[in-house]
């Protein structure tokens, strides 16, 4: 599975089957939410992730059984916004850019030779340490915005919320984590394990889920709630145009 794919399974699955739950009260906003019920936790925590209009998601973790590690670091929003990368270990790294209908990415010498065999080490002499350039809907690269756009997460958590099995919630103790009070509610079944450590301060907001698995393992954690994705975007003379670069026969990355 290539890092853009897992990055999206990671983040939006784990958070989809832990921040879903049946019915149950609904807390009030003046609630010690530490000492409020699993399914209530889980309940207001998806509530605060879905209303929030960018974050900052960082995963970290291995698929399929393989081993290999991989990693995304990206700042998105709800108006498909993003910056950041992924890194695939041995397979390679992408920074990304994208902004409004415009999308950049720099691949590194390994991902070409990786994913592209044939020709891999001419483009990355093109590209000469530069930004490849495309617009966004390109569908040679959808794999990639998609990722970049809140929104798919957001649809994959409200599409499971109603999901009939679940398996059952439990809360555990107060933690911390990165300093910040937090407390963790588990989801087991099947041989899968996924933990939402919910801050209890402040806005319920999960900050880490951990997902632990015969088939995946890895961490998910959310931060910089609301921030502005920074708007910056690569140079003129840093991009080199999509089409010139890969033409129509290079399969979708």
């Amino acid at each position: 599975m290539s890092g853009h794919r897992w990055a999206a399974r990671a983040a939006a699955g784990a958070a989809a089957v832990a921040l879903t739950v049946t019915g149950g009260a609904v807390a009030q906003a003046d609630d010690d939410i530490a000492s409020l019920g699993a399914e209530q936790i889980a309940d207001r925590s998806r509530d605060a992730l879905l209303k929030v209009s960018s974050l900052h998601l960082s995963a970290r973790g291995s698929v399929d059984g393989s081993g290999d590690s991989m990693s995304v670091d990206l700042a998105l929003d709800r108006d498909g916004n993003c910056a950041g990368g992924i890194d695939m270990g041995e397979d390679g790294s992408v920074e990304i850019v994208k902004r409004a209908d415009d999308v950049w990415l720099k691949p590194d010498r390994a991902f070409w030779e990786t994913h592209v065999p044939i020709g891999g080490s001419t483009f990355d002499a093109i590209l000469d340490g530069r930004y490849m350039k495309a617009k966004a809907d390109d569908p040679r690269l959808l794999s990639v915005t998609e990722v970049c756009d809140l929104d798919t997460f957001r649809e994959l958590i409200k599409d499971n919320r109603d999901a009939a099995d679940r398996g059952t919630l439990t809360k555990g103790r107060e933690t911390e984590v990165n300093g910040a009070p937090v407390i963790p509610v588990t989801r087991a079944q099947g041989g899968e394990r996924v933990t939402v450590d919910v801050a209890t301060e402040g806005e319920p907001y999960p900050v880490r889920i951990t997902v632990e698995g015969p088939k995946e393992k890895g961490t998910v954690t959310f931060s910089g709630f609301d921030r502005p994705v920074p708007a910056g975007t690569p140079s003129a003379d840093e991009t080199v145009d999509v089409t010139a670069l890969l033409g129509r026969s290079v399969k979708p990355v």
